[in-house]
């Protein structure tokens, strides 16, 4: 969504100065770049690594230091005020507006700060480990529903209801909600996600973050008369030197904790199986020495990000890759470029499962840096380790691949796969 303090203008033409269409990050939104996006992101890295993209009104920085960079010094707080939306004839996307206003994505210190710390206090380290047990027992059952078959979806069988039974239970309400939830993520997801936007389909996305709201609501309604130790109650419960969470913040964050556990995670598992799947080598040698899973997850949310790019805010005129960004602008960080940056990355685009210098901005950086990382990566180790230790000799049934229709949050559509059921002995 557009945002007021945002800088529409173009800045002065001169010489180096590139508007090329075919390095426009709206290709994003064509099927087949969207299906391969690393072409077009060599070509922005190579030939214009900081360009003003002037179909997106927006900067584009696709090199390492400079996504850091952004990352590190530029405005997070890129939310568009309700009169604003008023004047653009989009009053109907002010809920989103509303939710992103208490969520600490969009925000800077110290509001970022004390949400952070409340949340962190909520969603600690040791709530992560306790789910070890449990997220192994998710992976089994859904394996176990699908295996006689001898093929799956991987992304409908296993790599979507997986971390959303995960992070039901996370949150501490029925893990049979999870369907109804993951739709309305999606729904959400293609806003946050996506340069533009089907007017056909605002209205049942409005009604799903309505929805959601209502839900979390209820739940918060349940957990003051009879409490569990779900992240809710946790959230709801938090203090920090005195202070809380609103009810909006908790839902707000309560939101921000689905979609970051949903669409993360199961865009790793669904587009990490596709890359082992193409590279024979690497899936065999994950499934000898699975105690390479921690490297593993690291290089594959190298390798495919999930989370494609992210937008900031000059703070005011700041000069980036030798141009002048002026306060106010649009900034693009295309995280996914930058992690296949030469400059960064011995050989970029191989898949090395032991890489060890593996600094990526899959997950951001600094202050912004998901909080939720630590449950993405379990999941990760456990469900790449549990797929290749009961499923022998995978195989991709698809001759086409779908990708899904947003351009800052790349994930499959359908993942078919074959295979040949491993015996109850080697699998124990």
């Amino acid at each position: 969504m557009p945002s007021d303090n945002i800088a529409t203008q173009p800045p002065p033409t001169r010489a180096g100065h590139v508007n090329d269409e075919s390095l426009s990050l709206l290709r994003l939104l064509e099927p087949d770049v969207i299906a391969a996006p690393h072409e077009l992101f060599h070509a922005l890295r190579t030939f214009d690594p900081v360009h003003w993209d002037p179909y997106m009104h927006a900067w584009v920085i696709t090199s390492y230091p400079e996504v850091v960079t952004v990352l590190m010094n530029y405005s997070a707080d890129r939310t568009p005020k309700p009169d604003y939306l008023d004047r653009l004839g989009l009053a109907v996307m002010k809920p989103f507006a509303e939710m992103m206003l208490q969520q600490m994505l969009f925000m800077d210190p110290p509001m970022h700060g004390r949400l952070r710390s409340l949340c962190a206090a909520a969603f600690t380290p040791r709530r992560v480990e306790e789910l070890r047990s449990a997220i192994q027992s998710v992976a089994d059952d859904l394996i176990d529903k699908v295996i006689a078959n001898g093929q799956m979806n991987l992304l409908a069988d296993f790599a979507d209801p997986f971390p959303g039974i995960v992070t039901a239970k996370l949150l501490g309400v029925p893990a049979e909600d999870h369907k109804q939830l993951g739709a309305w993520v999606i729904d959400i997801a293609e806003v946050l996600g996506n340069f533009q936007h089907h007017p056909d389909r605002v209205a049942a996305i409005v009604q799903s973050l309505e929805n959601l709201k209502n839900y979390i609501a209820a739940k918060m309604a349940e957990q003051r008369l009879s409490p569990n130790d779900g992240l809710i109650n946790s959230l709801m419960t938090a203090e920090v030197d005195g202070q809380r969470l609103s009810d909006d913040e908790v839902i707000a964050s309560t939101i921000v904790t689905m979609i970051g556990g949903r669409e993360t995670t199961t865009n790793l598992i669904a587009s990490g199986f596709l890359s082992l799947l193409r590279d024979p080598a690497s899936l065999e040698q994950l499934r000898d020495h699975p105690e390479i899973a921690g490297t593993a997850v690291e290089e594959l949310l190298r390798f495919e990000s999930p989370v494609q790019h992210t937008a900031r805010i000059a703070p005011e005129d700041m000069q980036l890759g030798g141009k002048t960004i002026k306060k106010g602008s649009r900034v693009v960080a295309a995280l996914a470029a930058a992690n296949r940056d030469p400059v960064r990355f011995s050989e970029p685009d191989r898949l090395n499962l032991t890489r060890s210098d593996n600094r990526h901005l899959a997950f951001g950086w600094a202050a912004h840096y998901c909080f939720g990382a630590p449950l993405a990566r379990m999941e990760g180790q456990i469900g790449f380790n549990t797929l290749l230790r009961r499923l022998a000799r995978p195989v991709l049934m698809d001759t086409k691949l779908e990708w899904r229709e947003n351009a800052g949050l790349r994930g499959l559509a359908r993942l078919n796969i074959s295979f040949e059921p491993k015996s109850a002995e080697t699998t124990a």
